[in-house]
């Protein structure tokens, strides 16, 4: 007796009903299980455990169990087929349609999806990550099942602390790397630690200034021109900026080499913090690597990664490089335990790092991304030769500039023809262009050497210009997301949203020389 039912009770599954009422035990345990088909419990379809194993959870004989099964297949409420075990019929009993409260209906989905953020999702490299799982399970040490550490596993830092420094310039032991579940719990983290107010550049994320400001950090706008975010604007009351050096976003192009210089100056000057966000820093084409600010002092920039871009935000796995002194009240921040981050999916991307699957994956898709770019810069050129397309030159999206006051026309048309696309205007700052916020209009209190004398000074030169870049009209334009064979048309779709071609405006005559 006891063998069998030890064996039931490894092999089946868990059912678990309350045999009320006195009588013939058959008759109670087959009233137990109408009862579970007819409130629903039991769903049309759903496979019951074997007739041993409910036997032996309930204490009930082997016969009771399989005579009540046989009845109940007898009268239609069970389903018997060899090899396929004992299931529910799928019509045994009508079922009550259950009332729910109505919802507003969502909005139709769009046909085409060019919104920038997103790598298309069929091409993960499903087969290296799952040759990369595989690996990384048969060597996993004991302790990555238990409680996670909140630093994150050691093998994954390892890895990103020697592909950083190799790509990205970066200079960080494992140590100074907290891993996180992306850029956005970075940020939150960092909020919580470094407090605010802090600057930010004036195009960027919505969602990073919210987030920021649900922490109690405010920010405010640094404006931004062909060289970047104007860094003369920031002051001694910054606790820290928040700047995207790599490939600014949206509008595109590298902090200029000055402005990276000054920068850290005024972090060295004021003890601020310099939050690097280096979201798409591998993706360039048409210009040499830029390395990480971070990698100019590591004790005064916090360098900010994730995989979003280059594999997939599903993987939710981020990490910050931090000054030594941010080691511990990050950590602390996040709490005693790993809550956020798989450690299953953080030794596979150790794994995935540390074969070379991963630069063989940000290569193929450097080149996918390069030759989409391409493609929409000649079909926006074939509609218009003289549309300007800007930000080309590296990253996953571009602006699609527009004649002033055409952007929310634009927008309007591209949810028309099912396609949907930003305008550069959803990205700008609140306070961009008002009071001391705006760009152009010295800051009381710049300090750490913007626009003094000596080697930074020629940031303020640069910045007071004819480079800076003003409010203007454009779409941002994703071109990663859609799937191949869905990428051409929208395009199509894009050029039909775009405002009407208006003939180049002639140059004035010039006036005959004096004799």
């Amino acid at each position: 007796m006891d063998s069998w039912v030890n064996s039931a009770e490894i092999l089946g599954s868990d059912l678990p009903l309350e045999l009320s009422g006195t009588g013939n035990r058959r008759a109670v345990l087959m009233d137990a299980l109408r009862e579970a088909v007819r409130s629903g419990r039991l769903a049309p379809g759903t496979r019951l455990p074997p007739y041993r194993s409910l036997a032996a959870d309930l204490g009930l004989a082997r016969n009771t169990v399989a005579d009540a099964y046989a009845e109940l297949v007898a009268e239609g409420w069970l389903a018997a087929r060899q090899g396929s075990g004992t299931r529910v019929a799928e019509r045994a009993v009508p079922v009550t349609p259950v009332h729910r409260p109505r919802t507003p209906e969502r909005a139709a989905r769009p046909v085409h999806d060019l919104v920038q953020g997103q790598p298309d999702p069929s091409v993960f490299p499903r087969t290296a990550w799952l040759a990369s799982a595989r690996r990384a399970l048969a060597a996993a040490p004991d302790d990555a099942f238990g409680p996670g550490d909140p630093h994150g596993r050691p093998e994954l830092r390892r890895a990103l602390a020697g592909y950083l420094a190799r790509v990205r310039g970066v200079r960080a032991a494992p140590e100074r790397i907290v891993l996180c579940s992306g850029a956005a719990h970075g940020l939150r983290l960092l909020a919580e630690v470094v407090g605010g107010p802090w600057a930010a550049e004036e195009y960027g994320l919505p969602f990073h200034r919210e987030l920021l400001a649900s922490h109690g950090v405010g920010t405010r706008p640094l404006g931004v021109d062909a060289d970047g975010a104007r860094v003369d604007g920031l002051t001694r009351r910054d606790r820290a900026v928040l700047l995207t050096p790599a490939h600014q976003f949206p509008t595109g192009g590298p902090l200029h080499p000055a402005r990276r210089a000054a920068v850290v100056d005024w972090a060295r000057a004021t003890g601020g913090l310099v939050v690097e966000d280096d979201y798409d820093g591998e993706f360039r084409y048409d210009r040499q690597p830029v390395g990480a600010v971070q990698g100019l002092d590591p004790e005064h920039v916090v360098l900010v990664g994730s995989v979003s871009k280059s594999l997939s935000p599903a993987l939710r796995i981020g990490w910050m490089v931090l000054p030594q002194r941010l080691v511990a009240p990050v950590v602390a921040a996040k709490g005693e335990r790993e809550q956020f981050s798989s450690a299953t999916e953080q030794l596979t991307l150790a794994d995935f790092v540390e074969s070379g699957a991963y630069d063989r994956q940000v290569r193929r898709m450097r080149q996918r991304h390069r030759r989409r770019r391409d493609q929409m810069v000649a079909a926006l050129h074939a509609r218009d030769p003289h549309v300007r397309v800007t930000g080309i030159a590296a990253g996953l999206h571009a602006v699609v500039e527009l004649p002033p006051g055409t952007e929310r026309s634009a927008v309007r048309a591209a949810a028309r023809q099912g396609l949907a696309v930003e305008g550069l205007g959803d990205y700008l700052h609140p306070g961009a262009g008002r009071g001391p916020g705006a760009p152009g209009t010295p800051r009381a209190g710049a300090v750490g050497g913007v626009g003094a004398a000596g080697g930074a000074g020629s940031v303020r030169a640069r910045a007071a210009g004819d480079t800076l870049v003003p409010q203007r009209d454009g779409l941002v334009v994703g071109y990663a997301t859609p799937a191949e064979s869905a990428y051409q048309e929208a395009l199509d779709a894009l050029c039909r949203s775009l405002p009407p071609v208006s003939p180049p405006v002639p140059a004035p005559p010039r006036p005959p020389a004096a004799p």
